[in-house]
């Protein structure tokens, strides 16, 4: 069974390299949004079982988004990849909800166990 995959990010060439580095795991698409009010959106129609999220988005930033997600559906794990990578924040990420975070920039290796930790599958 594939689990189901939103990713959220401004930087378009984030968005690709997430969907093309998480190719060959069990995840499929579901969507992509460039800012958190738009991941808001996507939520109810898409119900991803797991999103990668930034942090610093305009409309509604990633820590926001992260709260509204936990508070609607509160079993999606979501893994926050940001080029913010102080620990305080990672910290605040993963107090709000986040199952994971992933500093950026990251390889395609880094990616891809953190999405296998977080889902739960050995990497």
């Amino acid at each position: 069974m594939c689990a189901r995959l939103l990713i959220v990010d401004d930087s378009n060439i984030i968005r690709r390299a997430i969907a093309a580095y998480s190719e060959g795991l069990a995840l499929s698409i579901v969507a992509t949004a460039s800012d958190g009010q738009a991941a808001l959106d996507l939520l109810e129609q898409h119900q991803p079982d797991l999103v990668t999220m930034d942090i610093t988005m305009p409309n509604l930033d990633g820590l926001s988004c992260l709260q509204e997600i936990m508070s609607r559906r509160p079993n999606t794990r979501v893994l926050i990849v940001s080029a913010l990578s102080d620990r305080a924040t990672g910290l605040q990420a993963l107090k709000l909800g986040a199952a994971g975070f992933l500093p950026k920039p990251f390889t395609r290796e880094q990616l891809r166990d953190e999405l296998l930790h977080i889902m739960g599958e050995p990497a």
